[in-house]
């Protein structure tokens, strides 16, 4: 709902907090916990997104939804089947494009269309948290629906996706100007997000020749930047993950595509140090991927 990992954070926390200054008799009465917190923290996020637009307006440069690591809760929680929000994490490709999608919602439609569209929570429960009747609601999650159709924000075959990402990443990286314009879509859009903190392109770059000029220049800016793909177990590739080898291996930015009949259509450039926190923070990066057919 909120992109952010600090902002999520932060309102379940406020959701806990407000359960514990409960008074144990205030507590016995909730019959459904779970429902309880769900309503809470949805309201919590409703208080933050009407904010957030303020913070938006504000904000130096394209802001970009935070990227989550593939295995973040996966690694939490390694025997239990992933629920419908992580199984949405683990697909950044749809993810992402959901998340940017979902900035041109109303707060009441992004909350409406995760809790039931995610979560699978009926409209008279929904009415609840955003205030309106249940009909009201239900139109609330179709125009959020129609939004995500209409920005055809649902995600390309995650073969196709792997394969031009592996594409992306080597040709990128070797600085091969051919073989990257080969795979851009003519519409391509790129966006960056540096959040006033590092260097990044203010306004969106439109157009195969100035994708291509920018992602390339940035590429020969970093004499020997790695660019490797970050993988999960069963081998499913998310990112481009961009590393300094000079500066010990750190990592320097993420770059989350959208694939479209085989061509990148979208690329998603965060470089915000503070929205690579979760990556920063001793996790190792990828090693460089195995060539197809090799052991």
């Amino acid at each position: 709902m909120l992109g952010t990992l600090a902002e999520a954070e932060d309102a379940v926390q406020e959701t806990y907090l407000r359960w514990y200054r409960m008074t144990e008799a205030e507590r016995a009465a909730v019959g459904n916990v779970q429902g309880w917190l769900t309503r809470v923290a949805s309201r919590v996020c409703l208080d933050v997104l009407a904010s957030a637009r303020h913070r938006r307006e504000r904000y130096v440069g394209e802001w970009l939804p935070e990227p989550v690591p593939a295995d973040l809760f996966l690694a939490t929680t390694p025997t239990a089947p992933p629920d419908p929000a992580d199984r949405i994490t683990l697909d950044e490709s749809v993810s992402t494009a959901l998340l940017v999608v979902m900035e041109a919602m109303t707060p009441a439609e992004r909350v409406a269309f995760v809790l039931h569209d995610v979560f699978g929570l009926p409209f008279a429960e929904i009415a609840a948290v955003v205030g309106r009747t249940p009909a009201a609601t239900r139109q609330l999650a179709s125009s959020a629906r129609r939004r995500v159709r209409g920005h055809d924000a649902l995600g390309a075959d995650r073969r196709e996706h792997d394969a031009v990402t592996r594409a992306f990443a080597r040709a990128a990286g070797t600085g091969d100007v051919d073989a990257l314009v080969a795979l851009l879509d003519p519409s391509v859009t790129l966006r960056s997000d540096g959040g006033g903190v590092v260097s990044a392109a203010r306004r969106p770059v439109l157009g195969v020749g100035n994708v291509a000029r920018f992602l390339l220049g940035v590429v020969r800016k970093h004499p020997g930047l790695r660019l490797v793909e970050e993988r999960t177990g069963d081998g499913v590739v998310h990112r481009v993950v961009a590393a300094d080898p000079t500066a010990g291996d750190q990592l320097v930015g993420l770059l989350t595509l959208r694939v479209r009949r085989g061509l990148v259509t979208d690329v998603w450039l965060q470089v915000n140090p503070h929205k690579l926190r979760t990556w920063t923070a001793g996790r190792p990066i990828p090693a460089p991927a195995t060539p197809e057919g090799t052991p």
